[in-house]
């Protein structure tokens, strides 16, 4: 099974970028939250989700495509890197996401991209960041106008669970790792 400090270790000798090593941190801290709401392996799913964008760097437009080779021959296990490459159903690959930390994977990759842009205008970051006042900004198409809602939308459904309480869930996974992440607020 995939450990956070080998995630950490192959994500790291691809990812230099602060804003993607921000981004892998998000979602870690999402998944680990998802994996506790589905009684499942927390460090595992933080792994995957660290890990989840290992060749994004270097291969933008081919994103997912230079990914499973070279995990695999890493010592990943092929359930892994399926949920890795999962995240790019019908985007950049055909895997489709079947477990729950494959469609958890798929759903909060571009959601904590909102929940980081909300926080980030906030005195108080994401600290005191309420799913109504995610929910206002996920609404609102011109906000994070990159962060693809149709996707969200469709993890969500793939989960069973409403936007809201997906947003929930990731909101308070990330809470506690705020100043790692950068989400303390305009006013610190």
């Amino acid at each position: 099974m995939l450990t956070i400090e080998r995630a950490k270790e192959l994500n790291d000798s691809q990812v230099t970028e602060e804003h993607l090593i921000i981004h892998a941190k998000n979602v870690m801290y999402a998944m680990g939250a998802m994996a506790d709401h589905f009684g499942e392996d927390r460090e595992h799913w933080m792994a995957v989700g660290y890990l989840h964008d290992y060749d994004y760097e270097k291969y933008p437009d081919e994103h997912l495509q230079h990914t499973e080779k070279p995990l695999l021959e890493a010592g990943v296990p092929q359930e892994d890197v399926r949920a890795i490459l999962s995240h790019g159903w019908e985007i950049c690959t055909d895997v489709e996401p079947v477990t729950n930390m494959e469609k958890s994977l798929f759903a909060v990759d571009e959601l904590t991209g909102i929940i980081q842009a909300c926080a980030r205008m906030r005195p108080n970051g994401i600290a005191d960041l309420e799913v109504k006042s995610f929910m206002k900004k996920f609404k609102d198409k011109k906000f994070a106008a990159k962060c693809d809602r149709a996707l969200i939308l469709k993890g969500c459904g793939l989960l069973g669970m409403e936007v809201s309480e997906v947003a929930s869930i990731c909101i308070e996974g990330m809470k506690p790792h705020a100043e790692e992440i950068g989400l303390l607020g305009t006013d610190h």
